[in-house]
């Protein structure tokens, strides 16, 4: 069993934080799809809290987190109120709200791929399920959308990446037993860099070698 990294008030607000941002995210997409305000709910509250639901049930955290604790259930729907009225002024900072989501990709990957080995998987197994509370939200929003999930469109920026980089981090420190709030902290912050630097540069996972299409740019 792994020692405690944070304090249990300072992990709650980290977790807080990252809901908050993504819910941001997924409340946002509701709005441009011209959902209404129950729609703009559920879009953020699959966004911020399906990963991390899907974890949970996978190792057997149950009931998940997502629904024993108010705060994790209500803070999305903070964030839906505050798009449903706030969207416009919302969308002029998207530059910032995606800097944010950045950080939670980060900080998810991490605290999931913790969660996990506690729970008893293996690395490799835990790695992946780092992953998932990363992304998974985003790829609940996009099918309740009725979009191609982002994480798999080759038009979009790394998003996938940078979460596996940080879980692998997360997964090699456990196995030299290096990990602690600092080197937890770096995995983090590499997730969070690379994915910034991916929207920053438009970085993107190649595509198949020698790929011939006769709808090359379909999106």
């Amino acid at each position: 069993m792994l020692t405690d990294l944070y304090t249990p008030s300072v992990q709650h607000s980290l977790d807080l934080a990252g809901i908050f941002v993504f819910a941001i995210s997924g409340a946002l997409l509701a709005v441009r799809k011209n959902f209404d305000v129950f729609g703009i709910a559920v879009l953020a509250e699959a966004t911020a809290l399906g990963g991390g639901v899907v974890r949970d049930l996978i190792i057997g955290a149950v009931p998940p987190a997502a629904f024993t604790d108010l705060g994790y259930f209500l803070m999305p729907l903070v964030a839906a109120g505050l798009i449903f009225f706030l969207h416009p002024q919302v969308e002029r900072i998207n530059g910032a709200v995606l800097v944010f989501d950045a950080a939670g990709l980060g900080l998810f990957c991490v605290a999931g791929t913790t969660k996990a080995y506690e729970y008893g998987l293996g690395l490799t197994s835990s790695a992946v399920l780092g992953v998932v509370t990363a992304a998974g939200g985003g790829v609940l929003r996009d099918v309740l959308a009725n979009e191609v999930p982002s994480l798999l469109r080759w038009d979009r920026d790394l998003y996938a990446v940078p979460a596996i980089v940080g879980a692998t981090m997360v997964a090699l420190l456990i196995r030299f037993d290096e990990l602690n709030g600092a080197t937890s902290a770096l995995a983090a912050a590499t997730a969070f860099v690379i994915r910034s630097l991916a929207m920053r540069y438009g970085w993107r996972a190649p595509r198949a070698w020698h790929r011939r299409s006769s709808s090359a740019e379909e999106v």
